[in-house]
């Protein structure tokens, strides 16, 4: 494979307010949102651009990025000889400028002016939000190969996900003809299928219908540029790629591993849940390539007289007479005894408590005889004895005392407070 390390650039971009997610990005940034226990999302795709040689990378964002700042800051040092570097852009007010980022195309013009500076063939534009292992090595390639001018990820869907994505029509031979961004279902029926019937270049099944987009693309540098002079929306799926398909070469690359879209409540919890189980079709862990984070030189976790299933224990935790089900435990996570957490999600803490809390306040972590389930419990938070967090009604969406209930999702924001005794 070829390197990349002087012809690729990559951005990322760092989302919007990330109101989908809240409250987990009430005080960061989406892609500082931890995930598996010890990792943070951006991790995910600065890990696949170091795996492919791509050492030059911008990270785009405007809400909440301290978090987000502090954590690249402090994991990717890269070697001043290289010429590597993971830089955080924040939006800036200009005297030409004086508005936040409006969209995805939009934030990618503003910061033109720092990224264009850096010489490079080809752009790599990704979202922070996702959790996928593609190579992006054999993605700019592609691009290279075909000798196009953009470049789209393409990942095959069913009906369902596809009314909330954008989706693709290509012709017999694999040239994309239409892109359409969140077809309703009556849109969907009359389209049928992505790839038409005895196409040369791939096929479908028929659970998986549609090809949408990933979000992923590849832009060759003049292109770019040239389409953020001319062209006047602020999006690139919903205004810049479909205007660019009759003006530029653009080509799809098909991706059949695992990918997921974590940017709602429903599906960070559901795939922080399926990362312990025994076939989860995606692991952090690779022997060749691992997805990298912080290094925080913590203690094995301790368990004492537990029973865990299916579940992710990260570490530095201290679990005493528990009991863990399908579940993901986060660093320096605090369990005490006789309490039972199933399909949860504990993002842990930042820190350790070495003396008793004032104020008869709950210790840091989750006390005695707690019970939870489905629930996502946020850092440094604190869940006093015999609580009961289990939404027995089925209640879809709420705001209570010290909690919040998303999709029928019982969710303990950051520092949050749930008093002895309480019962959701």
């Amino acid at each position: 494979m070829r390197d990349m390390t002087h012809d690729t650039l990559a951005i990322i971009m760092g989302g919007g307010q990330g109101s989908r997610l809240f409250p987990l990005t009430a005080t960061r940034s989406k892609p500082a949102v931890p995930i598996g226990g010890k990792y943070r999302l951006i991790d995910v795709p600065i890990s696949l651009c170091l795996h492919a040689q791509i050492r030059r990378i911008f990270v785009l964002t405007q809400f909440n990025s301290a978090s987000l700042n502090r954590h690249i800051s402090n994991t990717y040092r890269l070697d001043h000889f290289s010429g590597g570097f993971v830089e955080i852009l924040a939006a800036e007010q200009t005297p030409d400028n004086p508005h936040w980022f409006q969209g995805t195309a939009d934030a990618v013009r503003q910061a033109a002016r720092h990224f264009a500076q850096h010489q490079a063939d080809y752009y790599l534009i990704l979202a922070g939000d996702h959790l996928y292992r593609m190579d992006f090595g054999e993605l700019v390639e592609a691009h290279r190969a075909q000798g196009a001018d953009i470049t789209i990820a393409a990942q095959p869907i069913d009906p369902t996900a596809a009314t909330q994505m954008g989706i693709f029509r290509f012709d017999m031979d694999g040239r994309i003809v239409a892109f359409e961004e969140k077809p309703k279902a009556s849109r969907l029926s009359e389209i049928g299928r992505s790839i038409p019937p005895g196409a040369t270049f791939a096929e479908h099944s028929d659970a998986k219908p549609f090809m949408a987009s990933m979000g992923v693309y590849v832009f060759s540098r003049r292109v770019l540029l040239d389409m953020l002079e001319r062209e006047p929306g602020v999006d690139f799926g919903r205004e810049l790629i479909p205007s660019a398909i009759d003006k530029y070469k653009v080509r799809p690359f098909l991706y059949r591993g695992y990918w997921a879209d974590v940017g709602t409540i429903a599906s960070f919890y559901e795939t922080n849940v399926m990362l312990g189980r025994a076939a989860s079709p995606f692991r952090f862990w690779d022997l060749r390539k691992p997805i990298y984070t912080h290094l925080r030189h913590l203690p094995g976790s301790r368990l004492t007289d537990c029973r865990v299933r299916d579940s992710i224990v990260d570490d530095g935790c201290f679990l005493d007479r528990c009991q863990i089900d399908e579940s993901v435990i986060g660093i320096r996570s605090y369990v005490q005894s006789g309490t039972r957490i199933s399909r949860s999600v504990l993002l842990g803490a930042d820190m350790y408590e070495d003396t008793d809390p004032s104020g008869g306040r709950p210790s840091l972590g989750i006390g005695r005889d707690v019970i939870l389930d489905r629930v996502i419990v946020d850092k440094n938070a604190r869940i006093g004895d015999g609580a009961r967090l289990v939404n027995e009604a089925g209640i879809k969406e709420a705001d209570g005392d010290g909690y919040v209930i998303r999709g029928g999702i019982i969710v303990v924001p950051k520092g949050g407070l749930i008093r002895p005794g309480t019962v959701v």
